[in-house]
């Protein structure tokens, strides 16, 4: 139960139909919300409407979610949803993928730290960032009015990790 809720809560980026809603539904069944939906959410949407949710099981449909922060986009039907999604996916790809990461790894950090730490962060990540040569290709991509042909990460076992 509530299995949707706690997905979305751990995606980046949320996108729905127009008649999509969303509920908080363990607290219907005598449950606490679990898997990080109580974690989650909170860092998405303002903590009033979170509290309301949980406490109450309602359904907030697909307007209210967008408005609140929950979703990024509404699209009226599945095929248009697909299409901007994917269209969406396709600009992410086209980019560096170590910039990406980083980006990615910068604003999880800044989310949890203060502003001086999440700076102080970002700074050894620009470091390193200028070393992989995802910058020089961007620049020699430009010169020559082509797109950047960016290298993939390696796995994370190759990575150490």
């Amino acid at each position: 139960m509530g299995g949707g809720v706690d997905l979305i809560a751990a995606c980046d980026l949320r996108y729905c139909r127009a008649d999509a809603f969303f509920v908080i539904q363990e607290i219907n069944i005598g449950l606490a919300a679990d898997v990080g939906t109580l974690q989650r959410l909170p860092k998405l949407i303002p903590a009033g409407l979170m509290r309301e949710l949980a406490y109450t099981g309602r359904r907030m449909f697909a307007e209210e979610a967008k408005a609140s922060g929950l979703v990024n986009a509404v699209f009226e039907d599945q095929e248009t949803l697909l299409a901007e999604v994917r269209r969406v996916a396709r600009s992410i790809a086209e980019k560096s993928p170590l910039a990406i990461h980083s980006s990615k790894e910068i604003m999880n950090y800044a989310r949890d730290h203060t502003l001086e730490d999440a700076l102080r962060y970002q700074a050894v990540w620009m470091g390193a960032l200028t070393q992989g040569g995802e910058l020089a290709e961007a620049f020699r991509a430009q010169k020559a009015g082509e797109a950047p042909a960016f290298k993939d990460l390696p796995p994370l076992e190759a990575q150490g990790k």
